[in-house]
């Protein structure tokens, strides 16, 4: 991926290394909502709570990579421009339908964080919070990207940013609030599946992004898109489940299987246009 002559956004927010004191971790409201938000990014919510937990003015210890160091810059760096690209991507959109993109922040973070949408581990992945605006992320889950999924390159780790930043699109446009409380009229299973959709869609989001980057600034060199879909399967729910414990349950699935999350990435980048991420009209796909 040809990102190093790109711009860079103003955008980003460096915590790494920062320490913060984490919360009393015993059940009630609270760690009830942080593990339904985990649940609904996808993440397992038991590998919140099953670490010993703190006391509540223990602060957290930093991550044990060293913030500073020349790799870690570089990917910041990375990140940077990467978000700056989608700034450009959906600030055009938006402008072409006569509306105004608000930018989002995009924090760096070490080992755990506070966000508007509550205290978070590195285990939960990058993230967004509709309530701050802010896309949080542990430049570590790159690392984890590459071993643990199997999903190595640099254009699949833009397009974990650029998905994040299609939730904060789904924000705007008031998708997120619009089945938020279709979830809240729903069983269970019919809520995970408008999840699915959801996440779905803001695939598709990446692929636009992905598309209009191209074609502005020639991004793309052999294997990039390849590296791309071959992050978007390895995170699907069946794949991820399976690898758990040896069987998927789709009922359950909250992201999508790994033939959704390739077909709608695809999708977007292949037309470019957000119009055509309607992925709650194509339930069986």
């Amino acid at each position: 991926m040809r990102w190093q002559i790109g711009r860079r956004s103003t955008n980003v927010e460096d915590r790494r290394g920062m320490k913060i004191s984490a919360p009393v971790v015993g059940g009630g409201v609270g760690a009830a909502l942080i593990s339904l938000l985990v649940l609904l990014l996808g993440g397992d919510p038991s590998a919140l709570w099953q670490q010993d937990s703190p006391s509540s003015d223990s602060p957290i210890a930093e991550s044990p990579q060293t913030t500073g160091s020349q790799t870690q810059d570089q990917m910041a760096d990375f990140v940077s421009v990467v978000l700056a690209d989608t700034e450009d991507t959906w600030s055009e959109q938006f402008r072409q339908d006569g509306e105004t993109y608000v930018e989002p922040k995009l924090v760096l973070y070490s080992g755990a964080v506070e966000s508007a949408c509550g205290f978070a581990r590195s285990a939960v992945g990058p993230f967004y919070c509709p309530r701050d605006q802010k896309v949080y992320i542990d430049l570590s889950f790159y690392r984890d990207l590459k071993t643990r999924y199997q999903a190595p390159g640099d254009f699949a780790q833009a397009y974990v940013i650029a998905h994040e930043i299609g939730h904060h699109v789904q924000n705007l446009l008031g998708i997120s609030q619009q089945v938020q409380t279709l979830q809240n009229q729903v069983n269970q299973t019919q809520a995970n599946q408008l999840s699915v959709r959801l996440e779905l869609q803001a695939d598709c989001f990446a692929g636009v992004w992905a598309n209009h980057a191209q074609r502005s600034r020639q991004i793309l060199e052999t294997g990039d898109i390849e590296e791309a879909l071959n992050a978007a399967s390895s995170i699907g729910d069946d794949r991820l489940q399976k690898q758990a414990k040896g069987y998927a349950v789709p009922e359950s699935f909250t992201h999508g299987s790994s033939a959704q999350r390739v077909r709608w990435f695809k999708q977007g980048i292949q037309t470019g246009d957000p119009q055509k991420c309607n992925t709650f009209a194509n339930t069986n796909s």
